[in-house]
């Protein structure tokens, strides 16, 4: 879980980026989630892997593209946290 600090009224600008890279799929990722308040600006990236081994793999990687998406929407990283995934309910 990825914690980003946006601009005042620069969450649109992280959504934008954080889409934009959704195409480009790491070893083991099975998805990401953005969510957002857009009074505070702070967003949050979520991303699932299929086990912690890919997740540790793709660190690097990972980093990399974070890095991208703070500097692409003027945001700026505030935390990187991990976290298993203990219910999904999702649809």
């Amino acid at each position: 879980m990825s914690t980003l600090q946006a601009s005042a009224g620069g969450i649109d600008r992280l959504a934008k980026e954080a889409e934009a890279a959704i195409p480009v799929r790491l070893p083991g990722e099975k998805g990401i989630l953005v969510i957002g308040d857009r009074q505070s600006g702070k967003g949050i990236a979520i991303t699932f892997w299929e086990d912690e081994q890919a997740m540790r793999e793709s660190e690097e990687a990972a980093n990399k593209l974070r890095s991208e998406i703070a500097e692409g929407s003027g945001s700026e990283i505030v935390g990187v946290e991990r976290f298993e995934v203990l219910v999904d309910q999702r649809g």
